[in-house]
């Protein structure tokens, strides 16, 4: 008598985790990868912490140090015509866009030149987007975490700028929390999204460029050291040439967007403000998942 062959439904092998688990959607699956690599740069962060407050401190630390207690103690302070009482409103001015410019630098910091490196020769890039997900969310992917971490350095930056005065010179702040709130999360967002385009258009031995012909421009251009509404005394003809020049920075809505909810100083309306900088923030992802792309398939 023949022996029947033995038939695979009466194996004793233990099913395996596939035949056990059944398969996910294509949408669990890309949130799943989305929250993993998001913790992936969230626990880099995490070991690299310390050089990272160095990184978003030293800036706007300096920056205040100079301007809010050495120039007003060697009596060269900003607004000094008006004694302690012009350095004061000096300082009231700067405190918020001190934590615009933390906001701006971190973002296009942690994605930006991360980026630029992992386009580069080594191509580390392509590690990340052989996760189980659109290429394009691995780009928003680097663009939250990247958020994340401005929005940390703005929690960093404001109790060091709001403390570091002269005697005698003091920021007048009043935080309008629901400003604060929404307002912060939005520059975050926008500015990382920012460094998105800088990040897929510059090559690591571009970086310098950037920051030269990009970056420095944003910040002196971006009411850091001013208010927006003071601007209309800079006029030809009466044309006030540089306060429409500036509408082109998305810093600029950032810093006045933080006037409004740190200060009671003169700002532009909140009504400019707001979807200037969701127009921006959607520009800006529209372009960088683009060039994302693009660069991902070259």
């Amino acid at each position: 008598m023949n022996a029947e062959p033995l038939s695979s439904s009466t194996s004793t092998d233990p099913p395996t985790l596939a035949e056990i688990r059944p398969p996910r959607s294509t949408g669990t699956a890309s949130r799943a990868a989305l929250r993993a690599l998001i913790r992936r740069d969230l626990t880099v962060l995490r070991k690299n912490f310390g050089e990272f407050v160095g990184r978003t401190v030293m800036q706007p630390l300096l920056l205040v140090f100079v301007f809010l207690y050495v120039f007003p103690t060697i009596g060269q302070g900003v607004g000094g015509a008006g004694g302690r009482v012009g350095e004061s409103a000096f300082a009231t001015v700067l405190v918020p866009g001190v934590v615009a410019i933390s906001i701006m630098f971190q973002g296009i910091q942690s994605v930006a030149i991360q980026l630029s490196q992992e386009f580069g020769y080594t191509r580390e890039i392509e590690d990340r987007v052989q996760a189980p997900c659109p290429i394009w969310l691995v780009a928003v992917a680097r663009v939250l975490s990247g958020a994340t971490q401005a929005l940390i350095s703005a929690l960093i930056v404001f109790p060091i700028a709001a403390v570091v005065h002269a005697p005698g010179v003091h920021a007048q702040l009043t935080v309008h929390w629901w400003i604060v709130v929404t307002l912060i999360p939005l520059a975050c967002v926008a500015m990382t999204s920012l460094g998105l385009v800088l990040g897929t258009t510059f090559e690591p031995r571009n970086i310098g460029l950037m920051f030269g012909f990009v970056v420095l421009p944003l910040v002196f251009l971006g009411g850091t050291y001013y208010q927006w509404t003071r601007l209309g005394a800079v006029s030809v003809g009466g044309f006030h040439w540089l306060q429409v020049l500036v509408l082109v920075n998305p810093l600029i809505y950032i810093a006045e967007g933080m006037r409004a909810g740190l200060t009671d100083a003169s700002h532009m309306p909140l009504v400019a403000v707001y979807p200037v900088l969701i127009g921006f923030l959607a520009l800006f992802l529209g372009v960088g998942l683009r060039n994302f792309r693009r660069r991902v398939l070259s």
